[in-house]
């Protein structure tokens, strides 16, 4: 997916140059193949997405139909490196595409990469600003070829950094203006983490989806661990930071589901193969045997007082409309009827509010999801 296309038109330029030390440099922009899974199906409803690889060489040969040699990609493509060795859709990207191409930025997956794949060199570094890429290229400026690259993937610390007064005097001077954004909300002892969201349950997944499930008073709540952008900090707790954790403006919305559904809901966490979406749940627990076939993996659903999950009965559940229109691939949840609830992040401070009072903030892990075999 080189570039977006809508009614047969481009949103944006699939490439760009520019001159650095005299010599051209081609860009080419791709998002993951994906994508289309990750975003709102009612946003991209008119949006074609395209073959990732040709689309990038046709970029490609118009650059060197131009003269330039030195090509860098800007992805969104994921990767994986182990003992040397990168795998993913980054991998899959460098292998396809032509050799001109030198550079590769990947990304999606946070993971830390730094390694060459078919001559290319794929450089990812983490998230959120905790690294960041210092990518070096010699390039030859009679041949305007890059001969020579590498990369350094350098830490950001901020300990014993002083802030920058004027940076924080701007960011405080907006904070005034709305008074209620530094209101504390409580406070927490140590940071509740968001870590390992993805393959597990987590303190903070449990009291989000708690919150979901308060908010529209239904029987389960599933919370997707994308949705899930940041940690509750330790100490005073604001609702800058609750608005950290959610930023989307997600509605609530409140389905209904027999029990067959909510385990195909929950079936649908592993549908795409190596790449797990563990949901976050409330008012239910199940146990996942990963030696089992996807079909026969989930066993042990109950409610959360014990009692059986049964395949015939209905149960209301509360998810946001990403997922009710079928974001992550959760396609169990399209067509139902809706109830609306209140914006994600509105949930989450009023649960919190009513919950703790203003005191401290837990989180704690509760059995509510067994692995085994995993």
């Amino acid at each position: 997916m080189s570039y977006i296309k809508t009614r047969k038109n481009r949103f944006w330029t699939p490439n760009v140059i520019k001159k650095v030390g005299g010599v051209d440099i081609g860009f080419i922009g791709v998002v993951t193949n994906a994508t289309p899974q990750k975003v709102s199906p009612d946003g991209i409803k008119n949006v074609e997405f395209i073959e990732q690889a040709p689309a990038v060489n046709k970029a490609v040969n118009e650059l060197k139909g131009k003269g330039v040699k030195s090509i860098v990609i800007i992805s969104h493509d994921p990767g994986n490196e182990k003992d040397g060795v990168i795998t993913g859709e980054v991998a899959d990207l460098a292998n396809a595409v032509d050799d001109e191409v030198d550079v590769i930025l990947a990304g999606d997956n946070h993971a830390k990469v730094n390694n060459y794949v078919d001559n290319k060199l794929i450089v990812q570094a983490y998230s959120y600003g905790t690294a960041f890429e210092d990518v070096d290229l010699e390039i030859d400026p009679g041949t305007k070829d890059i001969v020579k690259k590498s990369a350094e993937i350098v830490t950001v610390t901020q300990d014993g950094i002083t802030p920058d007064a004027g940076t924080t005097k701007f960011i405080n001077d907006y904070l005034d203006m709305f008074p209620e954004l530094k209101a504390p909300l409580g406070t927490t002892d140590e940071k509740i983490l968001r870590t390992n969201a993805y393959t597990q349950e987590t303190g903070l997944g449990n009291l989000i989806a708690d919150s979901m499930k308060a908010d529209l008073n239904s029987d389960f709540a599933f919370m997707n661990p994308g949705g899930i952008r940041a940690d509750i900090p330790k100490g005073e707790v604001t609702f800058s930071d609750l608005a950290k954790i959610q930023p989307f403006g997600n509605v609530l919305v409140k389905l209904e589901l027999t029990g067959a559904e909510v385990k195909t809901l929950l079936q649908q966490q592993w549908i795409v193969e190596g790449s797990p979406k563990t949901l976050q749940i409330s008012g239910l627990s199940y146990t996942a045997d990963f030696s089992k076939p996807v079909t026969e993996r989930v066993t042990l659903l109950k409610k959360a007082d014990g009692t059986p999950i049964k395949d015939t009965e209905t149960y209301t559940v509360a998810v946001n409309d990403f997922m009710a229109s079928g974001g992550d691939n959760y396609t169990v949840l399209k067509g139902k009827d809706r109830v609306f609830g209140h914006a994600d992040l509105e949930a989450f401070v009023n649960y919190v509010k009513e919950t703790f009072k203003g005191g401290k903030i837990t989180a704690e892990i509760e059995g509510r999801i067994t692995n085994i075999n995993n």
